[in-house]
């Protein structure tokens, strides 16, 4: 998917989408595919991956529910900066607690948040980092979903069903609302 000429880019507000689910729900698959029809349409897009994230914002914090916290709010930060240039961002980060994602909510003056919803059972048979199975032998601690909770949104703008849906078609929803939420500004 080729990003937009310059010349063909079209002016729109800036807008924090944040995809929220737990490991291998399918948030950074669904996020790119976003990505790739908005800059179809000549919208400014940066994704900011929780992967990626934490390989170089936020080296050194560990999972526990003080770094977890901290880690969603360098995101945030950095997603709260660019949206108020125009830019559109999709951040794509499992961010297990209810509270940080309304804090996040509030620092972002535009934000649409999308739960990535699959069962823990369909994300386990997904899971290329082998994350489930090794906490499962007791390998690793403070894993949303096994050993450390999950707090589902309880009025997101948009829920993918990633386990019953394409991925165009959770996409396809996902744009549906942004592009309604950019004809608002």
């Amino acid at each position: 998917m080729d990003e937009a000429e310059p010349s063909t880019r079209i002016e729109h507000a800036g807008l924090t989408v944040w995809f929220t689910g737990l490991s291998s729900a399918g948030k950074t698959t669904l996020s790119d595919a976003v990505s790739g029809n908005l800059k179809k349409l000549g919208c400014r897009v940066e994704q900011l991956d929780g992967d990626i994230i934490r390989r170089h914002l936020s080296l050194g914090l560990g999972y526990d529910r003080k770094d977890r916290e901290e880690n969603l709010r360098r995101i945030g930060f950095v997603a709260e900066m660019l949206s108020r240039h125009r830019v559109i961002v999709l951040v794509s980060t499992i961010s297990p607690y209810r509270a940080i994602r309304a804090e996040m909510r509030g620092k972002c003056k535009s934000f649409i948040e999308v739960y990535v919803d699959a069962p823990l059972e369909v994300c386990e048979e997904r899971d290329r980092k082998g994350i489930y199975k090794r906490a499962r032998k007791g390998e690793l601690s403070h894993v949303t979903g096994i050993d450390d909770p999950y707090e589902p949104p309880l009025s997101p703008e948009v829920t993918c069903r990633t386990d019953r849906e394409t991925v165009e078609e959770s996409a396809a929803l996902v744009l549906e609302v942004i592009l309604e939420k950019l004809r608002s500004k």
